[in-house]
């Protein structure tokens, strides 16, 4: 498989804190990648690194071969690269609909530059066909006028997500999708991402280990900014470094 993304030596200081240390990661184009770690490990702090939101302090992040290291973060939306966050990130003040179509308009006239996108039909139909799509993968067509303010943390994590893939992304980074929701509500994201896996390389931050096992292809472990330990979930879980840093000494399962 072709390496989609991927990092050298890259490193994060916030003034004495070192967040991210000298991390090497890649993900190859049709993976599913899984990131784990305790709280504080620099998880999210690498995806901030990996989606622009954050500059290295030394070292670079690659795409398709390309260093994108100085690249912001709506350049790399438009080159391929998609998030969501731990936090639900959506606008409860516009509806469902508002909200997939805003960001889709806003990376078309990236990718086409202001003029073309104004006097391109074509734009235009390919943003309302890319939203509707969306909308489908997450089950939402019925919630498309709906303000998000009225919808519960469930579908907002699902319509978080649905913005993700209006963008059509080539590589999605979720960043604790099951945080904050119901047993079932987890069964239908999983059952969602499980989908989406089959059409996009997708990287996952989750502290619910036994949802994503099955899922991810290759496990990451982070502690204290760095990468200690990757390979398939049975090698990683297995490892006597993991368990001592993940669930402490006396930790048994996982």
């Amino acid at each position: 498989m072709n390496e989609l993304i991927a990092t050298e030596r890259l490193t994060k200081r916030f003034g004495s804190l070192t967040a991210v240390d000298q991390v090497n990661f890649q993900v190859n184009e049709g993976q599913v990648s899984g990131l784990i770690g305790p709280n504080g490990s620099g998880k999210t702090t690498l995806f901030n690194l990996l989606s622009g939101y954050f500059p290295p302090s030394q070292g670079r992040v690659t795409f398709q071969g390309q260093d994108l290291t100085g690249v912001p973060p709506h350049k790399r939306v438009v080159m391929g690269m998609a998030r969501t966050f731990q936090l639900v990130s959506v606008f409860d003040s516009l509806t469902v609909w508002e909200n997939l179509v805003l960001p889709s308009i806003r990376s078309k006239r990236e990718e086409l530059g202001v003029s073309r996108f104004f006097f391109c039909r074509s734009a235009r139909k390919r943003i309302k066909a890319d939203c509707e799509m969306a909308l489908q993968w997450v089950g939402m067509q019925a919630k498309a006028f709906s303000p998000t303010s009225e919808l519960s943390y469930g579908d907002k994590r699902m319509l978080e997500i649905a913005v993700a893939l209006a963008l059509k992304p080539r590589i999605l980074l979720l960043d604790e999708p099951f945080a904050g929701l119901s047993d079932h509500e987890i069964g239908q994201a999983l059952e969602l991402i499980y989908k989406l896996k089959e059409e996009i390389t997708i990287v996952i931050i989750e502290h619910k280990i036994s949802k994503i096992v099955d899922l991810v292809k290759r496990l990451s472990v982070m502690n204290e900014g760095r990468i200690i330990c990757e390979g398939s979930p049975e090698e990683v879980l297995a490892d006597s470094e993991v368990r001592e840093c993940y669930w402490g000494k006396a930790g048994e399962s996982c």
